[in-house]
């Protein structure tokens, strides 16, 4: 029996209750029916229930995800947070007027083709760190470190002197610890954190920045098999294969549309516009509006506008503040990231601040956008550049670990630049990333810098005319 996960109508109702809630939508009579059918509230984190329900329970839970769907957002969300492109760019020209930076001030010495080079090799590594112990939980890296003697983290995991019962306790992602570990990396393993900026960089070099949201669901049908994507990826495949159009497929019986998803996919964007946060978050938008709405949405925008920046900024704090440019500062994303990043430049150790983010956002999903993205901004803070504090802090704070890892160890990575990153991180991937996308497996970091390179080229030769 297959148990697909982030795919059942019983495990999708019990998600979906939990997000119509945070919209402000009315759900406990949609619960009541539900539990009284004899179905579970429980949304299984794991993402699939271990037995199936019957099948009046699964078309049950079909017409109740359905009916959820169809309830209006409350109007305080709405309006405190658009999806809506023309009012985000009210937001962002607004914004920008009161003092946000479009194009932030570098050296004038900067190495573009070392920074970019710097982006993919510090988005890799990033998540290479985090892929062992992603699920495993914050509480479980700090024992399985303690146990092999690397805490606080300083290095990749390894299983090297890991007590047996710590390990049973807290067991390693078991897809990714045959390849992730420190005495079996080989190059960087395939990660959809790495699959989805492939897609991207190669819609740039197909269609152009000029594509389309239907340009992106065509290039997630070419080229990524479905057993490659994951909780909101997963259900708009679906909706796709069934006719859903792209404009809408993440809008139907998707409860995970404010989950991280869409931020894992679009550093390109900004890595293609160089300086130029907003012009990225519109090709973000255009991505991201595929599958994600609201705190998913506006991690898409962040990331790009964060990406864009990283390229041509000296400190982490111009970077940060590109990417709350193009998000509603009203909205729950923008406080998530303030929180954290305020956390991370205060007085606070580590622990103690992760412990603060953790009280006040514990209770999400782990693979929540709000969470992983106040664990990212407080990273970032508290690494102020330097890039083996900004992926170690990220990862040991849990949840997400690949994703967080990835995001920040591009930020990081951009600023750095590839000759100056460490050797210890870097050279384990052995300039080689492993992906089931047609025609890229075994791809150089060199070789992809290079063609990021020529893509903004393009961009930048076409806006010049």
């Amino acid at each position: 029996m297959i148990r697909m996960t982030w795919a059942q109508p019983e495990d999708l109702i019990a998600h979906e209750l939990v997000a119509s809630a945070a919209e402000g939508k009315e759900v406990a009579d949609v619960r009541e029916r539900w539990l009284a059918a004899g179905g579970s509230a429980d949304a299984p984190a794991s993402g699939a229930s271990p037995e199936p329900a019957t099948p009046q329970q699964r078309e049950l839970a079909r017409r109740l995800v359905a009916e959820l769907d169809a309830r209006p957002v409350s109007a305080v969300l709405a309006s405190a947070e658009p999806d809506d492109l023309d009012e985000l760019e009210g937001v962002w020209r607004q914004q920008t007027a009161v003092g946000a930076v479009a194009s932030p001030p570098g050296t004038g010495k900067l190495d573009a083709p070392d920074r970019v080079h710097g982006a993919w090799l510090g988005r890799a590594a990033g998540c290479l760190l985090g892929k062992p112990v992603e699920k495993v939980g914050r509480a479980g890296i700090r024992a399985i470190l303690e146990s092999t003697g690397g805490w606080p983290l300083s290095g990749y995991f390894t299983a090297c002197g890991l007590d047996p019962e710590i390990a049973a306790r807290h067991p390693w992602n078991r897809k990714s610890a045959t390849t992730s570990l420190r005495e079996n990396i080989a190059g960087m393993p395939e990660d959809d954190d790495l699959n989805f900026p492939l897609i991207a960089l190669r819609l740039l070099e197909t269609v152009g920045d000029g594509f389309t949201t239907d340009d992106v669901a065509r290039a997630w049908l070419d080229g990524l098999p479905g057993g490659r994507v994951f909780t909101a990826e997963r259900v708009v495949y679906r909706n796709l294969l069934d006719g859903v159009e792209p404009a809408e497929a993440g809008r139907v019986g998707n409860p995970f549309r404010e989950w991280i998803g869409a931020q894992i996919r679009t550093d390109v964007y900004g890595w293609a516009y160089p300086g130029d946060p907003v012009a990225a978050a519109r090709l973000a938008w255009r991505d991201a509006r595929l599958s994600h709405t609201r705190s998913g949405l506006y991690g898409a925008l962040f990331v790009a506008a964060a990406c864009s920046t990283a390229l041509v900024a000296d400190d982490i704090d111009a970077v940060i503040d590109a990417g709350l440019s193009v998000v509603p500062a009203g909205s729950r994303y923008a406080e998530a990231i303030r929180f954290g990043r305020e956390l991370g430049a205060g007085p606070l150790d580590a622990e103690a601040a992760v412990d603060e983010i953790v009280a006040r956002y514990g209770g999400l999903h782990w693979v929540h956008a709000l969470n992983n993205s106040c664990l990212a901004a407080f990273a970032l803070a508290r690494g102020a550049g330097d890039y083996a504090t900004t992926i170690t802090t990220a990862v040991a704070g849990g949840w997400d670990t690949d994703s967080v890892g990835a995001t920040v160890g591009s930020i990081a990575g951009a600023l750095t630049g590839a000759a100056a990153l460490p050797a210890e991180w870097v050279g384990p991937l052995a300039n080689r990333l492993a992906t089931s996308i047609p025609g890229l497996d075994g791809v150089g970091f060199d070789e992809l810098a290079a063609r990021t390179l020529a893509v903004s080229a393009a961009i930048s030769a076409g806006r010049s005319q």
